[in-house]
Formats: C-alpha cells, structure tokens, sequence
C-alpha cells in the first residue's frame, strides 16, 4: 500500500489534468507487466505497440521503461506543465530537466554506490540522456498511440469534465472517495493499493489527479515535486481500444446524408463527433479540420441553440444539447436506414 496523508490546504487545491506523456510511460508499463499477451481491452492495441517497437528504431530509448519498472525516480515522469499539455509540451519541459533535480531525487531511490547502469547516464551526461529518451518517447508516441489520440483524448476530456463537476459540486471528499477500486480515501488518508509499503506527507502542496487510459498499466503516484502530489487512476474509455485499430478521423458519411444537407457538411461532422464532449483542439484534430473552421461551425452552433459550451479550469468543453441531440440521433439514423 502507499499511503498519502493530505493536510486540509492540500486537499482544498486538488485538481485534474490530462498527460499524454504519463499515458505513453504507462503504456510501456503495461506491455512490461504483460509480455505474453496485454488483457482486454489493450490486446489488440497491445500487439501493434510490439510490432513498432520491433520494427521503429527511434523507438528504442523508450524501452528504458522496461528496464526501470514503476519505481523509479519521479524526474522520469515529470508533472504536467499544465491542466491539458500537448506531448510536445511534455517532452519539451522533460529535456530541460535540470541536473540539480536529477541530483536531489536520486538518494531518495538509489544509494550512491548501488546507482544502476540505466540511471547513470542521467547523472553523468543528463542533457543528452533527457534529449535521447525524449526523442525515443516522442518516436514511439507517434507510432504506438498518435493515431488513438483523437479518441482518447475525447474520452479523457468527458472524464475530466466529470469529475471538475463532482468536485464542484461535491467537493475533494466526494471526489476522491468514488476515483478507483484501487484509491481508498479515509480522511486525511489517500491509499493506492499496490506494492510497496510506502508513507508520505503532503504538507502546503496541491494534489494533481491524472486520468489515464492506460492506467491498469501502473497506479501511479509522483511525491518528489516540493509543490504537487500527482496521482493517476484509470479513466473510464479503454474500450476504444477494444479492437486493435484507431478509429477513423470521422464517421463516414452515408451516401444521402440529411444531416449534412440540413447544416452542412462541417458542421454534421462537428455535431457527430460532439457525442462525446471535446475542446476545439481535440474536434480538429478528430475532424481533420483547421481549428478557425472548426470554431466557426462552433459559433454557427451555439446561436442556433444546438450546442453549448462549458469551462473546466482553463479549458473549454463543447456537447450537445437535446436539439443537437435529437438531431443526430433522429435526422442521422434516418440517413444511415435510408442508404443501407
């Protein structure tokens, strides 16, 4: 068990973000705890992640992962430079990690005469060591996991518009005591099961919740940091996974399209792929579109009453409304019955 007791300062700051980096190290977790076979729904997913990790050569820096397991120093698996970081970001803010970091959290890990020949480089030479497994991670994120992005990204941003409304409404207590089978909160004692036996105190900090696809990967906790505690739980959505291949950038239309006829091409699109909530950013990279075209279907939308728009924190959710609903549900089950 590890075991996080929250003052009530670092209970009030509690907060929700998303990481593309932490999904792709938990990925490689996961095929590192399953090396036969990964379970559903990641098996599909799984055998095509092997097969670039086999066959992509910039991928192979990425495999230190394999070789550092779960407990390793939290330099690794920096916190997210913000509430929705791109993989760029991330990797940006992972290269520029700086050496007196690596030096303050390694005797928290490894005894200086038992550092282990993977962790050296990063002690010796930790500019090119960064840079090499950045450039591994960013090979093997576009290989292995660029192409579901689109789709988990969507599911990730209803997850984290979930819980900002439990959390409003409810409060951290509420929040934190219905996350995971695997977090057990006992006021002030958050529990993640899993081995080691380990105690920590966050005094003064905030706490960082990281919602993960690939979570069943590694319940992971981050406790280095001097003002964030990061803890990742699995996030509700891995079925997309279910089948081994990304799903298609957008539905295919069907050969008499209503709906499309009725608003137009763009914003049919716009209003299916909005079944599930998404930012601008996350409909343009689903749709293919620009992120000026898709804010203009957006705006079109929004004054007709069909779509509406919510903050969480610094991002903005867009869903469908009953009318926008009821529109692709009603006119495009129409569309789909009348071509078949």
């Amino acid at each position: 068990m590890i075991r996080i007791e929250l003052d009530e300062p670092t209970l009030a700051r509690t907060r929700i973000a998303t990481s593309p980096l932490w999904e792709a190290i938990t990925s490689l977790y996961l095929l590192h705890r399953h090396p036969d076979e990964a379970p559903w729904p990641y098996t599909g997913w799984a055998r095509h992640a092997r097969r670039m990790l086999a066959e992509v050569p910039e991928t192979r820096p990425a495999r230190l992962f394999f070789v550092a397991g779960a407990r390793s120093p939290d330099f690794l698996t920096p916190i997210p430079p913000g509430p929705a970081p791109t993989i760029e970001q991330e990797l940006a803010a992972l290269r520029a990690t700086p050496p007196e970091v690596v030096a303050a959290q390694i005797p928290n890990y490894h005894r200086p005469d038992d550092l282990p020949e993977w962790l050296r480089p990063f002690v010796d030479d930790p500019t090119r060591a960064f840079g090499r497994l950045a450039d591994g991670l960013a090979a093997y994120w576009e290989a292995a996991i660029a192409p579901w992005w689109p789709a988990m990204r969507a599911a990730l941003d209803e997850e984290v518009l979930h819980r900002a409304r439990s959390l409003a409404a409810d409060g951290p207590d509420a929040l934190l005591a219905d996350l995971h089978e695997r977090v057990r909160w006992e006021r002030p004692v958050l529990t993640l099961v899993k081995p080691p036996e380990q105690h920590f105190s966050a005094v003064d900090q905030r706490l960082l919740l990281i919602p993960l696809i690939f979570s069943r990967g590694a319940l992971a906790c981050s406790t280095d940091d001097a003002e964030v505690v990061a803890v990742s739980y699995q996030a509700r959505g891995a079925v997309l996974l279910a089948d081994g291949t990304p799903a298609p950038a957008e539905p295919a239309a069907p050969a008499t399209d209503r709906l499309a006829i009725l608003v137009g091409r763009g914003r049919a699109g716009v209003l299916r792929a909005l079944t599930r909530p998404a930012t601008t950013a996350g409909l343009a990279a689903t749709l293919g579109l620009a992120p000026s075209t898709v804010s203009e279907h957006l705006a079109a939308l929004l004054a007709a009453g069909v779509v509406h728009r919510r903050r969480v924190g610094r991002r903005v959710l867009y869903g469908l409304e009953p009318a926008g609903l009821a529109l692709v549900r009603l006119i495009g089950a129409e569309a789909a019955t009348a071509s078949a």
